[in-house]
């Protein structure tokens, strides 16, 4: 159960009309132009606040606002270059040759315990991200960037292996930047349970104040942040048990924003709700069905059903997925015909189409690898094995439940058994790292560009390719899309990627949703970024003739 945060509330009485402004006054405190507090809504639980070590979405929205890049993307998103990006840390840079990149730190940008922000924190950063033992999921996108070194506190140096268009985006991109002083004693091996990561000290426009697990977790503002102070005071997040319950909190004023509708229904008690403005943009996540190559639990050995691609073809075929997302999202989505975000619309081309749904076929395919029903119960077998899987699915997401229970249902149609196994997020995080599953139902949270989040995902070397997929083919074919030097290159590149990955089936892209945030209407200034929708609240705002009394709270 969500505890209901409760704020201090003033009686409209005529004749004391004076003396209770006055009061709430005195209690609140906070008028102007940098008062708010923002409450967010978010289905399931931070895990750890350090982002090296973190793969959620949710805790990626909250260190967002305390942690900062050398450089992030400016409005337009372009990742060719250093044209699409504006200062963070740095506040200038140059290219001293075609592979050596020199950062200039804003001498401004402190740490919120007191030190200055220095190159020697960079250089720290990187070695952290690309060490094994603390094993993040950006470390291979960081493979081209030999060394980064510090010339003196405020100059660091980045030195590249090769040349290719996406040079700087991966210079900054990837990584923000530690407190070298915090983390220089801390084992990297312990770092996904580190102190630092419950309770963060960063340089971005808040600060962590404090945090109540399965309830709610605060930041406040820096009011000396030196890229602008931030208007609203207090952000706020609170962890709903599912999307429906979060919805709920902010169609009933409980809570102020959503990043993400998802179903007919949400998007009608939304606009409905009289207090809300709707923000559609470019959904960054795709969400699909994994399979485990290798054995659940032994990843020496071959998946004893998922290692042949022959049969995981078959389920592909057999997975009715235009009905599912009719049914699910009432068009409200889209079927990805490769590993693809609607945010990437320029992939979206007639030449990768959707593999079609074919039980026929599907069935010709298992029998020819010797699946059949022996025994009559409606489960193909093999060799006295079951064509039986477990499939994981987190216990937050009532849209990959359902999505569960459609791919269920579909499945036995053509003799196959799905077990649904249930797991909260944390628990699936743990599974998918240790690679004990049978094939997972995941959402992925893309970045702007494919070059990194492809192989992340699937490449033979990716953080996150939890499924053991491994392709030469395939891992070539994303290298020269990545050095592509043209839209038009890049693109046949990646469709002649994602074709190899669609003839191999290492899973099964199942929806993209067309994203909507909802947002209270007393905020101004709202504007959203697709790879990471609350990027830029710091520049949002309340009006003070806006204000509520929660927005005064603690002033």
């Amino acid at each position: 159960m969500i505890t209901p945060l409760r704020f201090p509330r003033c009686s409209a009485v005529v004749a004391m009309s004076l003396l209770v402004a006055a009061a709430c006054t005195r209690r609140g405190g906070c008028a102007g132009e940098y008062c708010g507090t923002l409450v967010f809504v978010s289905t399931g639980e931070v895990e750890t606040l350090l982002p090296p070590v973190s793969t959620s979405a949710t805790d990626r929205d909250v260190f967002d606002q305390i942690y900062l890049r050398l450089a992030d993307l400016s409005p337009d998103g372009g990742t060719i270059g250093d044209a699409g990006f504006g200062p963070q840390l740095a506040h200038s840079w140059e290219w001293t040759d075609p592979l050596t990149l020199v950062f200039h730190l804003d001498p401004r940008a402190r740490w919120h315990d007191g030190p200055p922000v220095t190159a020697a924190d960079v250089a720290f950063t990187f070695d952290a991200y690309t060490d094994t033992l603390v094993n993040s999921t950006d470390r291979t996108t960081l493979d081209h960037i030999a060394s980064v070194t510090a010339t003196d506190s405020a100059t660091a140096v980045f030195r590249f292996r090769d040349r290719y268009p996406e040079m700087f985006y991966d210079a900054v991109f990837h990584m923000r930047i530690l407190p070298a002083h915090l983390l220089r004693d801390v084992p990297r091996a312990t770092w996904s349970t580190a102190d630092l990561g419950r309770a963060p000290v960063g340089d971005g426009p808040y600060r962590f104040v404090r945090w109540t697990p399965g309830q709610t977790l605060e930041l406040a503002a820096d009011s000396t942040f030196f890229l602008g102070r931030p208007h609203l005071r207090r952000l706020i997040w609170r962890f709903a048990a599912d999307l429906n319950t979060a919805v709920t909190q902010v169609a009933a004023g409980e809570a102020d924003a959503i990043e993400i509708l998802v179903t007919p229904t949400n998007y009608e008690r939304a606009q409905n709700a009289g207090h809300l403005q709707l923000y559609p943009y470019p959904g960054p996540t795709y969400s699909f069905l994994r399979f485990n190559i290798r054995a659940n639990g032994d990843s020496s050995r071959p998946h004893p059903i998922f290692a042949d691609a022959e049969v995981r073809r078959a389920l592909v075929l057999a997975t009715d997925r235009a009905r599912m997302l009719q049914s699910v999202f009432a068009g409200r989505a889209k079927v990805p015909p490769g590993p693809m975000t609607q945010q990437w619309s320029w992939l979206w081309v007639p030449e990768l189409a959707v593999p079609p749904y074919d039980t026929a076929q599907a069935a010709r395919l298992l029998a020819a690898r010797g699946w059949r029903d022996t025994d009559g119960d409606g489960v193909r077998d093999r060799g006295g094995r079951k064509l039986s899987f477990h499939l994981t699915v987190p216990s937050t997401s009532a849209v990959r439940q359902q999505y569960a229970q459609l791919i269920q249902e579909g499945l036995k149609a053509v003799g196959a058994e799905v077990l649904i196994d249930q797991m909260e997020p944390p628990t699936l995080t743990q599974r998918l790292n240790a690679g004990a599953f049978d094939a997972a139902l995941e959402s992925y949270n893309a970045d702007p560009t494919p070059t990194s989040s492809v192989p992340g995902l699937w490449g033979s070397r990716g953080g996150s390719n939890y499924g053991h997929y491994s392709s030469a083919i395939f891992d070539r074919q994303v290298a020269t899309a990545s050095a592509a030097t043209t839209p038009e290159a890049a693109r046949a590149a990646w469709i002649a990627a994602f074709g190899t990955l669609a003839h191999d089936a290492p899973g099964i892209m199942l929806f993209s949703v067309d994203n909507v945030a909802a947002v209270d209407s007393r905020v101004a200034d709202v504007r959203i970024r697709p790879d990471s929708w609350w990027a830029l609240v710091w520049t949002w705002r309340i009006p003070p003739d806006k204000l509520t009394e929660r927005d005064r709270v603690g002033g």
